[in-house]
């Protein structure tokens, strides 16, 4: 957590079968990650659009309070999303638990 914002590190698929939120995976160094995949192709930000979009709509927040803090052009990324820090970690929780359950 930052400040009143949340910051996620994210491991990006691109060119996937579909936008998804795909669970939580961990680093060789054992930092977890968020796991997602989008449609979009990795080329003029279109992937990076759809990530924010994805995580936007998942988490039900607005688009604006999803930016993307590093990772423009790599598969991992940090995003930081604003607001109620620890509304959004129970979101997240949620999230994560429902897409390892289907």
């Amino acid at each position: 957590m930052r400040g009143g914002a949340l910051a996620v590190t994210v491991r990006l698929t691109p060119k996937s079968a579909r936008d998804e939120i795909a669970g939580v995976d961990h680093l060789s160094d054992g930092r977890p990650v968020l796991k997602a995949r989008v449609r979009a192709a990795p080329q003029n930000g279109e992937a990076n659009a759809a990530l924010l979009k994805l995580v936007a709509k998942s988490l039900r927040i607005p688009a604006g309070a999803v930016r993307l803090e590093s990772g423009a052009s790599g598969r991992l990324k940090t995003l930081i999303l604003s607001g109620d820090a620890e509304a959004l970690k129970s979101a997240l929780t949620a999230l994560v638990g429902s897409a390892e359950a289907g």
